[in-house]
């Protein structure tokens, strides 16, 4: 789920939202505080390139997981109290973790999420599914939230919810994206409750089966969202503001999928600039 103004992440005109390559990051955007701004570019390093590792390229698996394996390492370093041997890792100590006293179990979340992108392709329930969210979208919340010094457990709660909506939505828009890259994140037990195949996947064919699925998928994915929603209003400032922004164009996503009979392999749900409006009045409004 993304809405983007531009793909450099140094630039001040960008909010992001897709939870698909770390770009929920609000990396640059007007709304960000600004002393927030470099330990998030910092983070958003670190999250973008341990997913690219995991994700990007030609590289086999053993190579991938060495890959990621090395990142672990640097952060064992800093849990060490060392300085890291990588610059990528260097400004992260620097400008995010040291300054902010960012607990270190977020980022080794995040590794294991993407290492187990490697090798894992199938989900056989929800719970399977959302293990690999709380590892894989929930410490980015988490992160943010310690940045912000808002770290009660009601906001993590919060937050995680959130985070998890994310997530699964964008699992949700991409099906067809994913299936090309060998992955299948509907649970597998859901597939057979709703008579649903694999190889429907594969032909696109988003028949009566398909929707009741994707709307059962769809459901838990806005509650989620509902649930985590309250942050948005709590969270003072630019970054509530923010986060209401985010929390809006998540629910739009899901009305374009219903509004479109959950058919994302003829047309993938995209934020256009008429959505912006209404994104950015709801936000304004609290609402």
């Amino acid at each position: 789920m993304q809405l983007i103004l531009s793909d450099d992440p140094n630039t001040e005109f960008q909010i992001s939202m897709s939870v698909n390559h770390y770009e929920n990051f609000p990396v640059g955007s007007l709304v960000m505080p600004r002393r927030l701004r470099k330990p998030t570019h910092a983070v958003y390093a670190f999250a973008r390139t341990a997913d690219d590792l995991a994700d990007e390229g030609n590289a086999e698996a053993d190579e991938r997981l060495r890959a990621l394996d090395e990142l672990k390492s640097e952060l064992d370093r800093i849990q060490r109290g060392e300085t890291p041997l990588t610059p990528l890792m260097q400004r992260l100590q620097r400008e995010a973790i040291v300054p902010f006293k960012l607990p270190l179990q977020p980022f080794y979340d995040l590794l294991s999420a993407f290492s187990q992108d490697v090798v894992k392709t199938r989900y056989q329930d929800f719970g399977d599914l959302i293990d690999y969210c709380r590892r894989s979208a929930s410490p980015v919340g988490r992160i943010m939230l310690h940045l912000y010094g808002q770290t009660d457990e009601v906001s993590i709660a919060q937050s995680d919810g959130i985070c998890t909506a994310l997530q699964l939505i964008n699992f949700w828009q991409d099906v067809a994206v994913d299936w090309q890259k060998g992955r299948v994140y509907i649970p597998q037990d859901d597939l057979q409750k709703f008579n649903v195949s694999e190889t429907q996947i594969a032909e696109g064919k988003a028949d009566f089966a398909f929707q009741r699925l994707m709307a059962y998928e769809c459901n838990r994915a806005f509650q989620m969202l509902k649930g985590g929603s309250p942050l948005g209003k709590t969270l003072k400032g630019r970054l509530g503001f923010e986060l209401r922004m985010i929390i809006v164009g998540g629910q739009l996503i899901l009305q374009k999928l219903d509004g479109s009979k959950y058919d994302m392999f003829t047309q993938r749900p995209v934020l256009d600039k008429k959505d912006w409006l209404i994104i950015l009045k709801r936000a304004f409004l609290k609402k």
